[in-house]
């Protein structure tokens, strides 16, 4: 499979630019106050992730339900184009990606003893 010369520069420029911003966090972390900083800078930055990895998880798994119920459409509308098993597989992922969030606290609790407070989200109920 060849990747285009654009999907490159994408990847790149995105691991570039994360880079730059956790990396000035952590240098400006290290004039101040030493390593304690910089490991408390680097704590928050973490939580940061998990909070992203959490709002990336809900809005992808909203986008495989909306597409499978589109596939389970297309394959009312001409069911030997599409196989029933396409958006059977896509809800299945959407479902996954939708409780990947609840996860971190039962990971939290049986990792550390407490459940996990960086993936936590407000506004929202467990199911």
């Amino acid at each position: 499979m060849k990747v285009s010369r654009f999907v490159k520069f994408a990847v790149l420029s995105a691991v570039a630019f994360l880079f730059a911003v956790y990396g000035l966090d952590a240098l400006a972390a290290a004039t101040s106050g030493g390593i304690g900083a910089v490991a408390g800078q680097a704590k928050k930055s973490l939580s940061n992730i998990a909070l992203l990895i959490t709002a990336g998880a809900y809005v992808a798994g909203l986008g495989f339900a909306v597409a499978a119920i589109v596939k389970f459409k297309a394959h009312k509308d001409n069911p030997t184009q599409i196989p029933i098993g396409m958006p059977i597989a896509l809800l299945f992922v959407a479902a996954a990606l939708i409780f990947v969030p609840s996860t971190f606290s039962s990971l939290g609790g049986t990792m550390f003893g407490t459940a996990g407070q960086a993936g936590t989200t407000s506004g929202f109920t467990s199911f």
